[in-house]
């Protein structure tokens, strides 16, 4: 199979979709590898290990994308990407289409095969490929979180560990699942008070079980939420509903009767954010301000760190690109039912289910798609 690697174009978005060592992968299974120049540029990879990996390295994206039969990538592609998209074309990568629906349209109109990494399943029920991408955003929040609260950044001027004889500061998750436990681990490591706010006891279990009597575990009701988002000094949003939009659990009247100088890090901001006052940033104008409430909501956390995560992602993709590109997209769906969780958008239809509720479109059951060629 042709497979393409263009050079990321999001704001500040420095990961690369295939690092040279996967690249090698593929070429040692047969298939031939074009990358856009500079793409490994961010990671400290650049033109020449790509080529030594067996890959082509070619001027623009318009090369890859007429070229490649597959394009792997880590965001969502962009208007100009998304144009270059054809008919039968395999896209894989982020594309958190719930909250998007541009993009969504975009993708029905081009034809294309659409595999979403965050909605790739595994035999536990989990979301491989976004998993590792959480472990880097929930770390990150802490750090993104306490450096906003500097007073420089608009925040409390709070510490978030304190010194003897100042309190630490308070922090508030909310979300116990792959990015709240990260987030967790690391706000304490720091010092600071922190509490968890989930709905599912056996979550609470874990964690309690896993950090001790250092984390105060809530049941998430009405109540426990507003008091705790209301106490916090920090909050960190890491709520997650696969393939769906963010519920907006934190409302715009609980956000007015914040502390001046809260921050708010929603790192569920990709699904569309679960703060009503959220809105997507960048790491070039990570934050804004809201009844003195700092918001930190870039929609590409894990750019800020792209060596560490790249390679964590192409741990958890390359299996995936590997049989994609070895069996075909038909086969390589249709054997492994997890994969085929990923499929999206196929050939004009929507197929997550999530995706056709929230965005008012007609749901095609992914295996529909799996028919002969023209079907």
């Amino acid at each position: 199979m042709r497979v393409g690697v263009p050079k990321e174009i999001k704001t500040h978005e420095y990961r690369v979709g295939l690092t040279p060592d996967s690249v090698r992968e593929l070429v040692h299974h047969g298939h031939r590898v074009t990358v856009e120049t500079m793409a490994g540029a961010g990671i400290g990879q650049p033109d020449r290990a790509y080529r030594a990996a067996g890959a082509e390295v070619v001027d623009s994206a318009e090369e890859v994308f007429a070229w490649a039969e597959m394009i792997v990538k880590v965001k969502e592609p962009q208007a100009v990407e998304r144009a270059m998209l054809r008919e039968d074309q395999i896209l894989f990568t982020f594309l958190h289409l719930a909250p998007d629906p541009e993009q969504t349209g975009d993708l029905v109109n081009s034809g294309a095969v659409c595999v979403a990494y965050e909605t790739v399943t595994d035999a536990r029920g989990g979301l491989p490929l976004l998993a590792p991408m959480s472990q880097v955003a929930g770390r990150l929040a802490v750090q993104a979180g306490a450096q906003a609260l500097e007073r420089e950044n608009g925040g409390a001027g709070v510490l978030l560990g304190g010194v003897p004889g100042v309190a630490p500061g308070r922090v508030t998750v909310i979300g116990g699942g792959v990015v709240g436990a990260n987030a967790i681990r690391m706000a304490l490591g720091l010092g600071a008070r922190v509490t968890v706010l989930d709905r599912d006891l056996g979550v609470l279990n874990r964690l309690a079980d896993t950090f001790g009597p250092a984390l105060r575990t809530l049941h998430a009701t009405r109540a426990s939420l507003e008091a705790a988002v209301l106490a916090a000094d920090l909050v960190i949003g890491a709520v997650l509903a696969k393939g769906a939009a963010a519920p907006k659990l934190v409302s715009r009247d609980q956000v007015a009767a914040m502390a001046e100088g809260t921050v708010l890090v929603d790192v569920a901001i990709d699904q569309g954010g679960c703060f009503e006052t959220s809105r997507p940033t960048t790491h070039a104008d990570p934050t804004y301000l809201i009844d003195g409430v700092v918001h930190y909501c870039v929609a590409n956390m894990p750019g800020a760190v792209p060596r560490t995560s790249a390679l964590a992602l192409n741990n958890a993709t390359l299996p995936f690109v590997l049989a994609l590109a070895d069996k075909g997209w038909r086969q390589a769906l249709s054997d492994d039912p997890h994969l085929m969780n990923g499929l999206n958008v196929c050939r004009g239809r929507v197929t997550e289910p999530a995706v056709a509720r929230d965005l008012g479109y007609a749901f095609t059951e992914p295996a529909a798609c799996l028919g002969t060629p023209g079907a």
